[in-house]
């Protein structure tokens, strides 16, 4: 469970920092047409290559941190689920509104980009504003799962890191009841 999770954060954070790069980067927004529509399509060559692989698989990751942490507690379900459900619409998004923009972006002539781009520009930069606090969202979920999962594995040394502490044994139930 721990290493599943571990994983899916990696990628999540990875994804999370490399949008969020974008949003803080704003000075790209001021950039002439021709400038800002070659440095779209090199983003989009880019990233078309590399975040499909990195969803996927975190998303793979992510259904499998959701269904193992049903056992933990509602809690750690409810915000491992909150992140796999975030990172689908993050994926949903892209594929459904932000992808058409860039397709439409890579058909121009950077030399010469049709008069509406910064229309196009602006649409995309406010749909990517929604991914970035989806990503984010996600990310901060399943940093939570893990922190509230965590104290449960400390709870007793039995559990070897599984976040489920061990039943106690009759002798642990005797010791307490003599102290106690």
């Amino acid at each position: 469970m721990t290493v599943i999770r571990t994983a899916a954060a990696l990628l999540l954070g990875l994804f999370a920092g490399g949008v969020i790069f974008t949003v803080l980067a704003p000075s790209l927004r001021e950039l002439p047409g021709p400038a800002y529509v070659r440095y779209w399509q090199a983003l989009n060559v880019d990233y078309g290559r590399a975040m499909p692989v990195l969803l996927l698989t975190c998303v793979a990751l992510l259904v499998a941190t959701s269904a193992l942490s049903y056992r933990r507690g509602g809690t750690t379900f409810a915000l491992s689920l909150a992140a796999t459900l975030l990172t689908i619409g993050v994926i949903v998004l892209t594929v459904t509104w932000l992808e058409p923009l860039n397709s439409t972006a890579n058909s121009w002539n950077p030399d010469e980009p049709p008069d509406t781009w910064s229309a196009l520009r602006d649409r995309w930069w406010s749909l990517h504003l929604v991914r970035t606090a989806s990503a984010l969202a996600a990310f901060v979920c399943l940093l939570l799962a893990q922190a509230v999962d965590q104290p449960r594995a400390a709870l007793d040394p039995r559990s070897e890191g599984t976040g489920v502490s061990a039943p106690r044994q009759p002798e642990d139930v005797s010791a307490a009841a003599r102290q106690g």
